[in-house]
């Protein structure tokens, strides 16, 4: 069945690559399948959109699109035939020399008649084709690349059960073979390519396997030293603090950043800037007790 790719998107077909990429993030975030767990016409939507921008985004697969429609995976064949074949002139449409036989039609059946067998041409070999690869995006937050975890996914109306590796990278793509679209006349089936988004964290800040946080030290801890409680990705640690800490300094937390991928017990380290407070709202004791450490 042929689907409209830019209908699909809502565009027309002079639509530039922003706005295809606008259109699509704006409808993938109307349709997806978390927002409309039962809707069913939504899931179909999705699929469609998802379809329509892998197209529509690539230029090269939107130039063979725009040229051969619903048959634009198999441009490359078409272009191969039709250097072989010779064109009479004077047709309204086009044509191609076949066995001494003279056919017209769309591409759709040009390309039947050459390569895909029909009932007439029962006795020749079809041509086995792969399937499309897609692409899709998983959206995680950082708590969910901490440790390795199941998910399931749904792709072209399958769902699909994958393990999310720990520590996997923002913008990261990983392949899983052969869940991509169906192979033509028993060819292989395509790959499925994921890439994972991670949002941004309102507390730590990641590079690499390494996570950053500036954390609140008060004055008086900062002076004489003592023990606070910090924040990690997976809890609470307590921390000694060295009397005389200055403002702006670093300690580092070995082993207590995001896991290395696909390196089972190996992390990175949590680095903690000290962001010293001045206290407020002083007594006047307090401030006395200040003039007189100032003349010291």
């Amino acid at each position: 069945m042929y689907i409209d790719y830019y209908k699909i998107l809502e565009l027309d077909k002079n639509a530039s690559q922003e706005a295809i990429k606008k259109a699509y993030r704006k409808l993938a975030r109307k349709y997806h399948p978390d927002l409309n767990p039962n809707d069913k016409d939504a899931k179909v939507k999705f699929q469609q959109i998802n379809e329509a921008n892998e197209v529509l985004s690539d230029p090269e697969k939107r130039k063979k699109y725009d040229k051969y429609g619903q048959d634009w995976k198999h441009a490359e064949e078409f272009e191969k035939a039709e250097q072989q074949q010779q064109r009479p002139t004077g047709s309204s449409r086009y044509g191609a020399e076949y066995s001494g036989a003279q056919f017209e039609g769309d591409f759709s059946e040009f390309f039947k008649s050459m390569f895909g067998g029909t009932a007439e041409r029962g006795n020749r070999r079809q041509v086995k084709y792969r399937g499309e690869d897609y692409n899709a995006e998983l959206h995680l937050n950082l708590t969910d690349v901490f440790e390795a975890h199941k998910q399931t996914l749904t792709v072209n109306g399958k769902n699909l059960r994958m393990t999310i590796p720990a520590g996997i990278e923002n913008g990261q793509t990983i392949k899983i073979a052969g869940h991509g679209g169906e192979g033509i006349n028993g060819g292989p089936n395509g790959d499925l390519y994921i890439t994972f988004i991670i949002a941004d964290h309102p507390k730590f800040k990641r590079l690499g396997s390494d996570l950053y946080i500036t954390a609140e030290l008060d004055l008086y801890t900062a002076v004489l030293g003592g023990e606070v409680t910090i924040d990690t990705l997976n809890g609470k640690v307590k921390l000694k603090v060295n009397p005389e800490t200055q403002n702006g300094s670093k300690v580092k937390l070995k082993g207590k950043g995001v896991p290395v991928y696909k390196k089972e017990g190996h992390s990175g380290d949590l680095f903690i800037t000290w962001s010293v407070l001045i206290p407020k709202n002083l007594t006047a004791r307090q401030k006395e007790l200040f003039m007189e450490l100032s003349k010291m």
